[in-house]
C-alpha cells in the first residue's frame, strides 16, 4: 500500500512537471488574441500568474515581482503574463491597474474563466513557471512575503 502511495505521488509530480499549456485564445488588454499554448515555445522560462483587480494578495504578489523582474529578465530572459480574472463587466479596470503600476507585464484577460478552468486554478494569486521547454515546474496559490525568492530559484 505505501509503495502505491508513492507511485501515485510521482506520478502526480511527474504531470506537474510535464503537463503543457492548453490551447485556449485569450485577448490581451489592447484586444489582440493570443495563443495559449503558443506562449512557451519560445525556449526561455515562463511566468503565468492569475490575478484579479480586487485581490489583495495579488497586487502585493505582482509588485513584489515587479521589483524583481528587470533582473530576473537579464539572468534568465524569463517572460511573465499576468491573466486577470476579473469577470467582464469588471475588465476595464485592468489595463489602468496596469499602466498605473508601471508594470511591464504582458496581460491576458479571463473574463469566461476559460484558462483558469484548463489550467485548474481554484483560488488566486496563482502562479506557475514553465521552463524553456515548455514544461510546468512549479505551481503556487497564495502569496507570502519572501515567495519571490522561491520563484527565482526555479527560474534558475
Amino acid at each position: 500500500m505505501k509503495r502505491l502511495g508513492i507511485s501515485l505521488l510521482f506520478a502526480l509530480v511527474g504531470w506537474t512537471c510535464m503537463a503543457e499549456l492548453p490551447d485556449v485564445t485569450l485577448r490581451d488588454v489592447d484586444g489582440h488574441e493570443v495563443s495559449v499554448a503558443s506562449l512557451a515555445h519560445n525556449g526561455k522560462p515562463l511566468i503565468i500568474s492569475f490575478f484579479a483587480t480586487w485581490c489583495k494578495p495579488c497586487m502585493r504578489e505582482l509588485k513584489a515581482i515587479h521589483e524583481l523582474y528587470p533582473d530576473w529578465q537579464e539572468e534568465t530572459g524569463v517572460e511573465m503574463y499576468i491573466v486577470s480574472t476579473d469577470q467582464g463587466q469588471d475588465s476595464h479596470k485592468v489595463k489602468p491597474l496596469v499602466d498605473g503600476n508601471g508594470w511591464e507585464y504582458h496581460v491576458l484577460l479571463d473574463p469566461n474563466g476559460t484558462l483558469k478552468r484548463a489550467m485548474n486554478v481554484q483560488n488566486i494569486p496563482h502562479l506557475f513557471i514553465l521552463d524553456s521547454k515548455g514544461n510546468i515546474v512549479y505551481n503556487h496559490v497564495g502569496y507570502t512575503d519572501g515567495d519571490e525568492e522561491t520563484i527565482r530559484t526555479y527560474l534558475r
